[in-house]
């Protein structure tokens, strides 16, 4: 082979490899996002459903939540475990 031919291949194989390269990133990153928020929805669905059990039977108790910063507290209505 002569040494133009070489040069032509190690410049066009990374501009042809490059974009295939980037969409298969793309694709992977958004299958892991997918994956990501599934687990994450399963996860609080099984929480409420917990909840929703637990609170069948039981009257709803009020709490305080007082923030680090010492910001005026919100109050929520939760049940008790």
């Amino acid at each position: 082979m002569q040494w133009e031919f070489v040069v032509a291949l190690l410049v066009t194989i990374p501009i042809i490899l490059f974009p295939v390269a980037f969409v298969w990133y793309l694709n992977a990153s958004g299958l892991y996002q997918v994956l990501r928020d599934r687990r994450h929805r399963q996860k609080r669905l099984a929480a409420h459903e917990e909840e929703s059990r637990a609170a069948a039977g039981e009257q709803p108790v009020v709490t305080k939540v007082v923030t680090q910063e010492h910001t005026a507290g919100r109050e929520l209505v939760g049940t008790k475990r």
